[in-house]
């Protein structure tokens, strides 16, 4: 199993900046790709942004891209995402979590494992 552990969230007015750290534990060999999701207050939760474990690949949902920006240290077993220009409908609770293969960053149903969620709100 792999533990993921978010964290870096908080509050930021509209146009500030935030960077999350996913720290994962466990069975980390077994990490193909990483991704971020959010969920806003009645809304499903969605894809914001991956990174493969071990090369260069990496994808952004259109509503963040030129604004996040997705990396990781392997030797941390740790993903960030920083996020500058944030706004207010950026507001969300952030979740990391991994994925086996990378045809399916895109879908949630596909994540093994799942962080417990940092909440970032942006106010305007």
């Amino acid at each position: 199993q792999v533990q993921l552990v978010e964290s870096g969230g908080g509050m930021v007015q509209a146009g500030g900046s935030l960077r999350l750290s996913c720290a994962a534990s466990g069975r980390t060999s077994s990490i193909y790709a990483m991704g971020w999701f959010r969920q806003a207050p009645g809304k499903e939760r969605e894809f914001v942004a991956a990174v493969s474990w071990n090369d260069d690949n990496s994808y952004y949902a259109d509503s963040v891209k030129g604004r996040f920006t997705i990396s990781r240290d392997n030797a941390k077993n740790t993903v960030y995402l920083e996020m500058n220009s944030l706004k207010f409908e950026d507001t969300a609770v952030y979740y990391c979590a991994t994925v086996r293969s990378w045809f399916n960053i895109l879908q949630r149903a596909m994540y093994d494992y799942w962080g417990q969620g940092t909440q970032v709100t942006v106010s305007s």
